[in-house]
């Protein structure tokens, strides 16, 4: 069963026996983001058509937000981009983002651990969260040796949600953020790449 075929977080939540609970646990790190991504996107969001589709809203929110708090973490990761994610026949298909350990054998290798979790979708969060969790539950059987917590981001673009899967408990962020408040919204994906860096880093070192 695909990752899209999945409508609603209950619906998940059953069929794979997790616990659903709400808390804030994003630590907003500040991240300094360049004057010209703040200019880039006022233009976007001024000129363009940035949300007519989730592939739009991939292309000119997410990925540019993804991508720079990434370069700050670029030696240690990849994010990969639509690639193939295959558990099992009930949990397959393509996130639209996934942080991953950067390969000994080189960028062109998709590595274990996936880390984060990225899915897009107009204005469904419901369905969005669906999906991601399924992703996010496929990540963390894939990586079962490394008991690492698995994060996921839902955004429509102008509106963000974080969560994490920690064991058998997912745990939605109570606060969202906006591109409008951009510096908030650096700092929660900043905490969620930089939590991941430290686990990858507590891996390497056991």
């Amino acid at each position: 069963m695909a990752f899209s075929n999945y409508k609603t977080i209950s619906e998940v939540l059953k069929a794979f026996q997790v616990i659903y609970t709400e808390a804030i646990f994003i630590s907003e790190v500040p991240f300094n983001i360049p004057d010209y991504f703040r200019e880039d996107l006022e233009l976007m969001m001024r000129d363009a058509v940035v949300d007519n589709s989730e592939f739009a809203i991939c292309e000119n929110l997410i990925y540019p937000v993804l991508k720079e708090v990434w370069k700050t973490y670029r030696y240690h990761f990849i994010l990969w981009s639509h690639e193939s994610l295959n558990y099992d026949e009930k949990l397959s298909g393509f996130p639209e983002y996934i942080l991953a350990k950067r390969s000994p054998l080189g960028k062109v290798v998709f590595d274990k651990p996936y880390f984060i979790l990225v899915e897009a979708k107009q204005d469904n969060f419901e369905t969005g969260w669906a999906q991601c969790l399924a992703e996010m539950i496929a990540a963390q059987r894939l990586n079962a040796e490394h008991q690492i917590i698995i994060f996921g981001i839902v955004s429509n673009g102008e509106r963000w949600q974080l969560g994490k899967l920690e064991r058998e408990t997912f745990t939605r962020n109570t606060t969202y953020y906006t591109i409008q408040e951009l510096d908030k919204l650096f700092a929660a994906v900043n905490f969620v790449f930089q939590q991941s860096e430290l686990q990858l880093n507590n891996l390497v070192a056991a």
